[in-house]
């Protein structure tokens, strides 16, 4: 060799892959396998996504394949400046090679940063598409789904697998790439300099590719446990200290259980993050004696004249360092398998919502119908109801096991006028009054509003025409002048004092330190449930419904309380058609009609008066009271002598 023996290579960078050789998994998730079983991924389905990018992909592709090739460069330079232009002191030599040397890694780094701008953006705009689409065929669910549906497992396929999806189609995508392209150019450069050296180098990647490997699958059994701790311990700061999870810890007295039980959970963090962090170390320790081993094996061979073949010490500095970094993409070819299983689980989540059939479906053609003009007359012709398999019924509802909930319903509701519904528990009171606002479609016959079908109608338009006001208020987690502008976003101040007037929560709002800007807490905690009540009238009233439906909208509620919210509720009726959920006699009196169900079928209709005299199922459910409650129903105080309970 002709190069001074003082000059000597450099530090291998081989330990630096062995060090991150452990990371990633090294086998599906059962779960992952699971799913896919469960709801098949076609490929044909996942490249139409990315139809639109093509131009991208294919630049991106490029980019990646410029980059491994112009990166390859580096050993031949190194070469270059220790076998020619140090031994011979060739200045301009060595200022070219060295100005090369910046060159290349100035022109690598800037195709980096452009490749991974574009496949970001690719990817943030396919996920935006999926989230989208997603978010908006959730919306069109009825109340079934998400009655049978954790509401955190919806979140965490909207959230969750839509970034792991963005990981796939960004970091993973490219770096399979990458991990091909720079396999192929590496092993093709170290044969073109020294096909020896590169015969050891195949005898000796093996048994440090296995030993990662083995290191990878240790970590990854107990990182699924420590996910899983921590998950518990998330949950449990979830709904501890939600408020709802305060007030029942505080009530039930179960703090000093449920700190206990935290403790515990903390404790065996503390033991899995040791077993996480000293996982495999003995054998990461044999891994970096191995990856030692490597140059060393190959500055022996490079010393005899057999394997040798008249090597340069520019040559096996450029080899060595070739060889160092032929570990890292190796390994992550390795592991396509595992990562292309994980890619077709998130794009099977997401997909198996996708494809779910909306039960309440939107008119293709709807009917136009200005919310001004309607007049209201309500009609449920041969009406009928039955849940699907596996479907939940609506709140207040009971399960039916196959039998229709309501039967053959036939009921005209005169545009203005009043109808009260009454009857026991799972008779059918809530189910009826959620098709008007189609959150369930009829199953049998159907409900018309102005002789118009509900099912006609746009769903934007339905929810202008018909107002619902429940017993489960929903107050999102801002200000009074936020949740009032849901119904109008274009309402002036002035207009949302008058509406609150009507409710009879201005003067609340007003001694409110912050006025309509008051925030009103998660759910609406800081105002009690007679001013959430209210509160969800004042925003009915701003949005003028022509059609209104009282569900159950003061059954929760103490005596003077209801008396507010029902005067309240009673202003809001007037020259409305409303459908009530019936459960005092002076409201029931008040009413046009009342319509007596039992058995998802009406036993009786016709005016108060003549009910009450007929002596029929209304007169028994007005006389029982003794006990403060209906037949069929929870036990609770009765409201003086003009309480009819007839809630579900």
């Amino acid at each position: 060799m002709s190069s001074p023996t003082t000059l000597t290579a450099p530090a291998t960078p081989g330990t630096a892959p062995g060090r991150g050789g452990g990371r990633g998994p090294a086998r599906p998730d059962p779960a992952d396998r699971a799913q896919l079983q469960r709801h098949p991924v076609s490929l044909r389905r996942i490249a139409a996504l990315f139809v639109p990018h093509r131009a991208t992909i294919a630049v991106v592709v490029l980019l990646i394949t410029v980059s491994s090739v112009v990166n390859l460069a580096q050993p031949f330079l190194v070469r270059g400046v220790i076998d020619d232009a140090l031994p011979h002191q060739d200045v301009p030599l060595l200022s070219a090679l060295t100005a090369a040397m910046v060159l290349v890694a100035a022109l690598t780094a800037a195709i980096g940063v452009v490749q991974t701008w574009m496949a970001t953006r690719m990817g943030q705009r396919v996920m935006h598409t999926l989230r989208v689409d997603l978010f908006t065929h959730l919306q069109r669910q009825s109340l079934s789904f998400f009655t049978r549906t954790r509401g955190g497992e919806v979140q965490s396929r909207l959230t969750n697998d839509i970034a792991g999806m963005q990981s796939v189609v960004t970091s993973t995508a490219t770096g399979i790439a990458t991990n091909v392209t720079t396999t192929v150019a590496t092993a093709v450069a170290m044969v073109a300099l020294s096909p020896q050296l590169s015969l050891i180098s195949l005898l000796v990647l093996p048994p440090a590719i296995w030993l990662s490997r083995k290191v990878a699958l240790i970590r990854r059994k107990v990182t699924d446990e420590r996910q899983q701790t921590l998950a518990a311990l998330h949950t449990q700061v979830e709904e501890g200290l939600s408020v709802s999870g305060v007030r029942l810890a505080k009530t039930l007295g179960t703090t000093a259980r449920d700190a206990a039980r935290f403790t515990d959970r903390s404790a065996a963090l503390i033991d899995l993050e040791m077993r996480s962090q000293l996982a495999g170390r003995w054998r990461m320790a044999t891994m970096q004696v191995v990856f030692a081993a490597i140059p060393a094996v190959i500055y022996l061979a490079a010393g005899f004249p057999a394997t040798s073949g008249g090597m340069t010490i520019g040559t096996l500095v450029a080899f060595t360092a070739l060889q160092g970094t032929v570990f890292r993409p190796v390994m992550g070819l390795l592991n396509i398998g595992v990562q292309w299983v994980t890619a077709l689980a998130f794009f099977s989540r997401i997909f198996e919502y996708l494809d779910l059939d909306p039960q309440v479906r939107p008119p293709a053609d709807p009917v136009p119908l200005e919310p001004e003009r309607v007049r209201g007359e309500v009609r449920f012709e041969q009406a009928s109801f039955t849940y699907d398999d596996g479907a939940a019924p609506a709140a207040g509802a009971s399960p039916t096991g196959g039998r229709p909930v309501l039967d053959r319903i036939d009921l005209v509701m005169p545009a203005g006028t009043t109808t009260a519904v009454v009857g026991p528990t799972g008779s059918g009171k809530s189910t009826l009054a959620s098709l008007l606002p189609r959150l369930h479609d009829a199953t049998a016959g159907r409900v018309t509003i102005d002789g118009v079908d509900v099912r006609e109608i746009d769903p934007e338009v339905l929810a202008r025409i018909v107002g619902v006001v429940s017993q489960e208020t929903y107050l999102i987690h801002a200000t009074v002048r936020e949740n009032l502008l849901l119904a109008d976003p274009d309402a002036t101040d002035a207009r949302l004092w008058e509406v609150l007037g009507a409710a009879s929560l201005a003067d609340t709002v007003a001694a409110l330190p912050e006025g309509l800007d008051t925030v009103v807490g998660a759910r609406g905690h800081r105002f009690s449930g007679g001013e959430q009540q209210r509160l969800a009238i004042a925003r009915t009233i701003l949005r003028n419904p022509p059609v209104l439906v009282l569900d159950e909208a003061t059954s929760a509620l103490d005596n003077t309380t209801e008396a507010r919210v029902q005067a309240a509720l009673d202003r809001l009726a007037v020259g409305r058609t409303t459908l009530m959920i019936a459960h005092r006699l002076s409201t029931v009196t008040g009413a046009g009609q009342v319509v007596v169900l039992e058995g998802g079928r009406i036993v009786e209709q016709g005016g108060p008066a003549e009910l009450l005299a007929a002596g029929g199922p209304f007169a028994t459910l007005a006389a029982h009271r003794e006990d403060g409650r209906t037949p069929g129903t929870s036990a609770g105080p009765a409201h003086g002598r003009d309480r009819v309970e007839a809630l579900a």
